[in-house]
């Protein structure tokens, strides 16, 4: 019991030293005239849509553009407010012959544009659309 709350204590106490000297090197930074602020605090979104290869991309996005744009797919606006698990196998067909009929490098902007849409992308596709922008980033 007592190693755990020894190690627990060590720890803390690395994470207070590592971030005193994190934070005198930026300052450091700041007063060479390198830096000129200290960088934002960058929060993280708690709430993960489960599309996790394309999140990084889509919060790009969101920051540059919050306009719906339309990629052949006006019919998929029926499904507003649907839950992810609630699609029929016909719908969630649906979903896959866009996905798989578009060019690689528009599938963060479409699951962007359904997102903005109001529309969650069904809990089969979630691994699919993995697959295919996991495959894009590593080759």
């Amino acid at each position: 019991m007592w190693i755990l709350i020894v190690i627990l204590i060590g720890v803390a106490l690395f994470g207070l030293v590592a971030g005193y000297f994190y934070n005198r090197n930026i300052q450091k930074k700041i007063d060479r005239g390198e830096l000129e602020e200290a960088p934002p605090v960058v929060t993280v979104d708690s709430e993960c849509c489960g599309q996790h290869q394309i999140c990084e991309k889509e919060s790009l996005l969101a920051a540059v553009s919050k306009q719906i744009e339309y990629y052949d797919d006006e019919e998929l606006d029926r499904f507003k407010g649907r839950p992810s698990d609630g699609y029929s196998e016909e719908e969630i067909e649906e979903f896959r012959d866009i996905l798989y009929s578009m060019q690689e490098v528009d599938v963060a902007g479409w699951s962007r544009s359904l997102q903005l849409r109001g529309i969650e992308l069904p809990d089969e596709l979630k691994d699919e659309l993995f697959l295919i922008v996991g495959e894009r980033r590593f080759h």
